[in-house]
């Protein structure tokens, strides 16, 4: 894969991560909150470790 591609994805997927955060914020369910700050947490780990990733 060209490091472009991996630089848009780990992009995409902090994008991602960034609008669960956000429903996180605006739902009223404490568990449904939670999933949703652990799937954010995930990705954003996820991108981290992708624009690490030697070329």
């Amino acid at each position: 894969m060209s490091v472009a591609r991996e630089v848009n994805r780990a992009q995409q997927m902090r994008e991602k991560a960034r609008h669960l955060t956000e429903a996180a914020e605006r739902t009223s369910d404490p568990e449904q909150r939670r999933r949703l700050q652990e799937k954010a947490r995930k990705l954003q780990e996820q991108s981290e470790r992708q624009d690490g990733m030697p070329v």
